[in-house]
């Protein structure tokens, strides 16, 4: 089997628009999708970051280089403000090399952002 360039989507929600929650919030969904996939920063080819027109306070990549992801590509862009649409949400899509298929990914959907894919909500203890 080879290595393959594979996406894997996670999301999360916070409170308010505030600097070290949304740092934390994407911390956290950050690390949970490394643990859950067993990644190594190495095999990160790029990660996009985004979030609703209601959260401007950081820019949520800042998570990751403060988790030492220096020399990865990283992109932070705004969603589609869609009308009726999840409020105050962080979504991540990493693009990951592996030699994992699809079914063997784990996506991880934390917070209000379970609603959006409850089949990959994940309990947090």
């Amino acid at each position: 089997m080879g290595v393959y360039c594979r996406g894997i989507r996670g999301a999360t929600t916070v409170e308010r628009n505030d600097r070290q929650e949304i740092l934390a919030a994407t911390a956290e969904l950050l690390q949970l999708m490394v643990e859950l996939n067993q990644i190594r920063s190495e095999d990160v080819a790029s990660v996009i970051f985004s979030v609703t027109d209601d959260l401007d306070a950081v820019y949520p990549a800042q998570a990751a280089r403060e988790l030492g992801w220096t020399e990865v590509a990283l992109l932070c862009v705004r969603e589609i403000p869609v009308p009726g649409s999840l409020r105050k949400c962080i979504r991540i899509l990493l693009h990951v090399n592996t030699e994992r298929s699809p079914a063997e990914l784990r996506h991880v959907y934390l917070r209000g952002a379970v609603q959006l894919r409850p089949e990959f909500s994940v309990e947090r203890s």
